[in-house]
């Protein structure tokens, strides 16, 4: 009698040992279906973010907020100012639909690596570089899209120790041009003719360069 108990006995530990170990097998499986759906939402996320970010719209959402930054956009209800452009400006470039602009005076190091990281991912999506200059103390570039033999966007980024700026344009562009503006000079030229004009016909009082 006793010995037939402890057949019972061991049976039903045995019975409650395998279901343990299944149990504890399906808890594992959960777990790692779980972590792995966590890892795929992560990654989404961050292309999501990445796709997002990696504009130059983005890039000056991101930091038009910034103590230190001056920038400015055309609204598009304000665009029809851009076609009263000087002829000297559009002889320079071409015609443009739209451009942004923004600046940050005195940015210390690590602002300044965020700020060319943050504006290669940018020129990384879609852009071909007409010109590129990675100097520890000066960086350039100057990145386009091309529509045939036409430049439909373009984006200009000095940074230095003392100031770092970006430009949009976008327009119908003369590429021979566009590559001009790897000339510092000529470009500086271009550039303070072009916010002079639209200051003009938009709002005298603005000056970016205060």
């Amino acid at each position: 009698m006793f010995s037939k108990n402890c057949d019972v006995v061991t049976h039903f530990i045995s019975f409650e040992s395998s279901n343990l170990d299944k149990i504890f097998v399906s808890c594992i499986f959960t777990i790692r279906i779980f972590r792995m759906k966590q890892s795929v939402l992560a990654m989404c996320l961050c292309v999501l973010l990445t796709a997002c970010g990696s504009s130059f719209q983005g890039f000056y959402n991101n930091h038009k907020s910034d103590l230190g930054a001056t920038s400015f956009q055309v609204p598009n209800f304000m665009k029809a100012v851009l076609s009263n452009i000087s002829p000297g400006v559009k002889h320079a470039i071409g015609n443009i639909y739209d451009f942004k602009y923004i600046t940050f005076k005195d940015t210390n190091v690590l602002k300044r690596q965020t700020l060319i990281t943050e504006m290669n991912a940018v020129t990384n999506s879609g852009y071909l570089d007409v010109y590129r200059k990675n100097d520890p103390d000066h960086t350039r570039i100057i990145s386009v899209r091309e529509a045939g033999a036409v430049v439909t966007d373009v984006i200009i980024f000095n940074s230095s120790a003392s100031e770092t700026t970006a430009y949009y344009l976008q327009g119908n562009f003369n590429p021979e041009k566009i590559k001009s503006f790897a000339d510092e000079d000529t470009f500086n030229a271009f550039s303070s003719d072009l916010l002079q004009n639209y200051n003009t016909n938009l709002n005298p009082s603005f000056n970016p360069g205060n």
